[in-house]
């Protein structure tokens, strides 16, 4: 009588626990229903999928959730002044302290000091290029601890950096903005 090892074609299998397992699958390679070894389906749940669909927030990363709260705000702050849709929103994750060292357009210096790191920036537009807003993923990240405190931070800083860039206070951009 042959003793109840693994068949010819399966791999030598470990010891303890996962030599059993292995072992059972071979008793049903030989009926001939399928072509090749046998995928075991445990449990009867069927194949492992996505944790979640790519629709669900779930998957987003977090720049692209941060991407949407500036998008989200930008929106908001378009019905009421329509200029903005020529304006550039761009995030990026940190801010460069070379770049903003360097002299504007304009010739003022945007240098910044060590103790204060920006949360975003406003540059007039160019020769060639429109007017456009930096918001700092990085930064603003680190000084929130949810995402609705995210939020108003985004947004917060979003009005701002508009207000700076129309010449107006940032109570007159958006009326509710410093409150809670």
């Amino acid at each position: 009588m042959r003793s109840p090892g693994p068949s010819p074609r399966s791999p030598p299998a470990p010891e303890g626990y996962a030599a059993s397992v292995m072992d059972s699958s071979s008793s049903a390679e030989g009926t001939g229903s399928r072509s090749g070894p046998r995928r075991r389906d445990r449990h009867g749940r069927g194949m492992r999928g996505p944790v979640a669909p790519p629709q669900v927030p779930l998957s987003a990363s977090r720049a692209e959730t941060f991407r949407d709260l500036v998008l989200d705000s930008v929106e908001r702050l378009e019905r009421r002044w329509p200029q903005l849709a020529e304006v550039e929103f761009l995030v990026t994750d940190v801010p460069f302290k070379d770049s903003l060292g360097t002299a504007d357009d304009d010739g003022e210096s945007a240098a910044w000091s060590d103790e204060a790191v920006p949360l975003g920036r406003a540059l007039p537009a160019g020769k060639d290029r429109p007017a456009r807003i930096l918001v700092y993923r990085r930064p603003v990240e680190i000084r929130t601890k949810n995402r609705d405190e995210r939020a108003l931070l985004v947004h917060e800083v979003v009005v701002e950096q508009v207000a700076e860039l129309l010449g107006l206070a940032p109570e007159s951009v958006d009326p509710r903005y410093g409150q809670d």
